[in-house]
C-alpha cells in the first residue's frame, strides 16, 4: 500500500498547476528581465542615432573649413579678376553676394540633413508596446 500512495503522490505532484503566488513571482521576475531588456535595447539605439547625428555635424564643420579656405583664395582671385572690368568696390561687393548665397545653401543642406534625423528610440517604443500587450494578457 505504501506504494501505490507514493506513486499518487509522486503524480499529483507532476500534474499539479502552479499556485498563484508562483505564477505572480514568474510574472515579475519576467517583467524586470524584460524592463532591463529594453532600458539596454534604449540605449543602444540613442547611442547609434546620436553617432549618427555627430557625423552629420563633422561633415558640416569639415565642409565649413575647406570653404573657408578655397573661398579665401578665390576671392582674392575673383576681387582682383573683376577689378579689371569694374571699380574694385564692386568687384568685391559682386563676390561677396556670391559667396553668401552659396554659404547660405550649404548651411540649409546641413540643417535639413540634421532635421530628418529622429532621436526618438521607436524600435524600443514598439517593443515597449509589445511588452505592455503581453503583461496584460498575462493578467
Amino acid at each position: 500500500m505504501t506504494t501505490y500512495s507514493n506513486q499518487q503522490n509522486y503524480q499529483q505532484t507532476r500534474q499539479r498547476e502552479p499556485t498563484l503566488g508562483e505564477l505572480f513571482a514568474n510574472l515579475s521576475t519576467g517583467a524586470s528581465v524584460l524592463v532591463r531588456k529594453e532600458v539596454e535595447l534604449a540605449k543602444v539605439e540613442m547611442s547609434q542615432k546620436a553617432a549618427k547625428a555627430g557625423r552629420e555635424v563633422a561633415l558640416l564643420t569639415v565642409a565649413a573649413v575647406l570653404a573657408n579656405a578655397a573661398l579665401l583664395c578665390l576671392i582674392a582671385a575673383l576681387v582682383l579678376g573683376l577689378g579689371y572690368l569694374v571699380p574694385l568696390w564692386a568687384s568685391a561687393l559682386l563676390v561677396g553676394v556670391g559667396l553668401a548665397i552659396v554659404a547660405g545653401v550649404m548651411a540649409w543642406t546641413g540643417l535639413e540633413a540634421l532635421k530628418r534625423i529622429d532621436p526618438r528610440p521607436t524600435q524600443t517604443m514598439e517593443t515597449l508596446q509589445e511588452d505592455k500587450e503581453w503583461l496584460t494578457e498575462q493578467l
